[in-house]
């Protein structure tokens, strides 16, 4: 149509053509002037119903893309801008879309960095695409995890597609799958476990290392309840603690000051009880500041039970918040089950083997339990040790079963045991093998008199009071059998047997205790006797001293002496030292007689003082029993007190082999009684294998050479080279050299000659009584 001095436009739309629609556009093209001179328009109509189609198309896709459940993006691919982005993704991230369209990733995913934008890079120029797990933060902060996958796109320029799906739910599942699992390998560890342990402790700490290994959980604790007071002591734990657990009183009753309430209840209403977020449950106000700074975030408590009665508890700490969900707590409720039957199983199997291996009525070892540990024991024996088993039978006790009844038979039986545990036989050393039989076992004897002496000073002491049945005293006596190892059997089955044996024997005769070698009971006899006799001598003043002079080898006058021991046996007479004084220092009465030598040569010495002959020195003997007491310098001192105040008249002589012993405690001892003014002389020297580096360091006087030495020095030249180099070597230390055994002129020459400083022996005088170095003295004797 061509319109009279206007323009218009035209639209025509949804012509309908034989059931088909069709989009028309219309436009008006202005013409050229026509004649009379009036502008002509030209309405121009078009088909678009191709472009009305795409533009539907486009709308659909747009409503279809604000309505995905991801957020998708649409960015520059060189600065990561967004071009454009959907409505989930405003409403996800809680921008609005003008907001969106002005910022960056970077704004909004806090775990991008430049190595992860090259990473990404990489793998899109690689294969136009990627995929990885980010972190995407809203507006108000908070972040969510997501997974991206985008694609790079060609359009007019390129772009980057990005799809960024939320996963928080996809995660939890995730950790939850994680926790599930860690709580199955607890479970499978812990029934691994009960299957494999035998003992309580061990159970209980390879549980709460499980926990705290496979479970991941930050601290695991495992109590147990005492029934009397209702308090819960902790038996095993894992992981951090800290102190913790002892800030907390973790006793059963919730009204109880400072009590854990969650403990508390579990015991009190034998249920798990549950804290799945510390930092808000009031429950743990009293310790959340201490909780929370070990990591605790949340806690769970589960009881243990006996024959449904609550026994303990099992105690979880998680570095997270709401961890213990109905599935976890359903496997640790599980768990809880499984360590109560195994403590039921433990506790029936440890009453089984009790009464497999022990005696019911004393507590004792039974006979089979007896000859197990009696084989080990005699496996870690050393060489030469030697050990005794004794059979120990109660005589009469048949009567008093008959005439009180088994019961107080049984107190009977209960209380002997009692008496030889607390005289101090270790358990393991003994055993209740019959009725009224008892086994023992005496580790590292010397010899078989200990064993004895041992019968009489206490067994026969505990057995020997009188014991408490039925309002009564009653007392009782016992008879022993002993064999000894190696000699009488060198394995526990063997032994005991000879033991037994040996038993059998003691009950025929009138004895107590008899040894299964019949030689063994005469040796023993013999000793013993010799022992009782000493004991009588010592309290009948049989003791006596003489003494030996030292001669000087310069002036050939008498310059010391020393004194010597004997018995005055009143049946054989003089007794020599050798048969006695070892069987004194095995007994310990060399305590009392070394004592009493000391004081009576002080006494001898002060008496030729008085009279004008007293030589320089008095020396005295010291055993290596003596040295070693505690009291050993008080007792010195005593001794030089009850004679003056003034130990100048006294000398003590120790073998080199006894001060080389315990050395700086020895050397300690040594240089407080030189303090006093008692000279100290070593003695035997060159037989006791001295470092010549304490020998500098001792506090002495001088070195007595050793008569092994001096015997053969005139015809053996290695022996005169040893006397000449310890002569040497005392000089040089400013210590005198005193030569022991000298019964030769021509070894004294020799001495002479060598600058030895004094001698002792047979070639002027043996031992003498008092009376006789009196005469010495007083006629100023001099070796000829």
């Amino acid at each position: 149509s061509v319109l009279d001095g206007r323009s218009a436009v035209f639209e025509f739309e949804m012509v309908g053509l034989k059931g088909t629609h069709r989009w028309l556009d219309s436009h008006a093209v202005p013409l050229p002037e026509q004649q009379d001179g009036r502008p002509k328009m030209l309405a121009i109509t078009r088909d678009v119903t191709e472009r009305k189609q795409s533009e539907e198309k486009l709308k659909l896709f747009r409503t279809l893309l604000d309505n995905s459940n991801d957020a998708i993006e649409v960015l520059d691919p060189g600065t990561l801008r967004f071009v454009d982005i959907n409505e989930t993704g405003c409403r996800v991230l809680g921008y609005s879309r003008e907001e969106l369209l002005s910022m960056s990733v970077f704004d909004i995913d806090p775990a991008i960095n430049a190595d992860m934008q090259k990473a990404i890079e990489a793998q899109l120029r690689e294969s136009g695409r990627t995929r990885f797990e980010t972190v995407h933060r809203r507006k108000d902060g908070s972040t969510f995890p997501v997974e991206i996958n985008a694609t790079l796109i060609e359009l007019d320029k390129p772009y980057l597609l990005s799809i960024a799906r939320d996963i928080t739910q996809r995660k939890a599942s995730e950790a939850r799958i994680v926790r599930l699992n860690r709580i199955y390998a607890v479970l499978s560890g812990i029934n691994t476990t009960i299957v494999r342990v035998r003992e309580e402790n061990e159970l209980f700490n390879e549980a709460c290392r499980i926990a705290v290994e496979y479970g991941k959980f930050t601290f695991a604790w495992l109590g147990k309840l005492d029934a009397d007071s209702q308090q819960m002591t902790p038996v095993a734990r894992a992981g951090r603690d800290d102190g913790y657990l002892a800030q907390i009183n973790l006793s059963a009753r919730e009204d109880s000051p400072g009590s854990c309430v969650l403990t508390a209840r579990a015991l009190t209403e034998a249920k798990p009880v549950i804290c799945n977020d510390i930092a808000s449950d009031e429950r743990m106000a009293a310790w959340r500041s201490e909780a929370l700074s070990r990591g605790y975030r949340s806690v769970a408590v589960f009881p243990l039970t006996l024959e449904r009665k609550p026994v303990g508890v099992f105690v979880l700490y998680a570095a997270e918040t709401g961890v213990f969900d109905d599935e976890e707590m359903a496997l640790l409720v599980e768990m809880a089950g499984d360590i109560s039957f195994a403590i039921d199983h433990l506790k029936k199997e440890e009453k089984l083997n009790y009464l497999a291996y022990y005696d019911v009525i004393t507590g004792l070892p039974n006979r089979a339990l007896f000859y197990d540990r009696l084989g080990q024991h005699l496996h870690d024996v050393q060489g030469g040790e030697k050990v005794a088993v004794l059979a120990i039978d109660l005589e009469r006790f048949r009567n008093i079963n008959e005439t009180f009844g088994r019961h107080a038979g049984d107190a009977l039986l209960k209380q002997v045991a009692e008496r030889l545990v607390i005289m101090g036989v270790e358990v393991d050393h003994l055993a209740r093998i019959s009725a009224d039989c008892f086994a023992m076992v005496l580790s590292s004897i010397r010899e078989e008199a200990d064993v004895v002496r041992f019968l009489e000073s206490q067994v026969a002491a505990v057995l020997g009071k009188p014991f408490k049945l039925e309002g009564q005293k009653l007392r009782i006596s016992a008879k022993t059998g002993i064999a000894i190892f190696p000699d009488d059997g060198k394995d526990a089955d063997t032994l005991f047997c000879n033991a037994e044996a040996a038993l059998k024997k003691t009950k025929l005769s009138g004895d107590k205790y008899m040894f299964y070698t019949p030689a063994l009971n005469a040796r023993v006899a013999e000793k013993l006797t010799l022992e009782n006799k000493l004991r009588r001598a010592l309290e009948r003043g049989q003791f006596v001293l003489h003494y030996q002079p030292k001669v000087d080898l310069k002036s050939n006058q008498i310059s010391g002496m020393e004194a010597l021991i004997r018995w005055n046996d009143p049946e054989t007479g003089l007794v020599p030292p050798s048969a006695f004084i070892p069987l004194l220092e095995e007994t310990g009465m060399i305590i009392e007689t070394g004592a009493w030598a000391l004081a009576q040569a002080m006494t001898d010495y002060r008496a030729w003082q008085a009279k004008g002959l007293a030589p320089s020195r008095v020396a005295v003997n010291v055993s290596q029993v003596q040295l070693q007491r505690n009291d050993f310098v008080s007792m010195v001192e005593r001794v030089v007190s009850d004679s003056g105040g003034v130990g100048d008249g006294l000398e003590i002589e120790i073998t080199e082999s006894l001060v080389m012993q315990d050395i700086e405690a020895n050397i300690q001892k040594l240089r407080a009684i030189r303090e006093m003014g008692v000279e100290v002389a070593i003695d035997d020297f060159g037989t006791g294998y001295s470092s010549l580096s304490y020998i500098a360091k001792l506090p002495i006087n001088s070195l007595k050479i050793d008569r092994s030495f001096i015997i053969n020095m005139t015809s053996n030249p290695d022996d005169l080279s040893i006397v000449s180099a310890i002569i040497s070597l005392a000089h040089s230390l400013n210590l005198r050299v005193v030569a022991e055994g000298v019964e030769t002129h021509e070894q004294a020459q020799l001495l002479r000659l060598l600058k030895c400083d004094e001698i002792q022996g047979f070639l002027f005088s043996p031992g003498v009584p008092a009376e006789q170095i009196e005469g010495f003295l007083r006629n100023k004797k001099t070796l000829q």
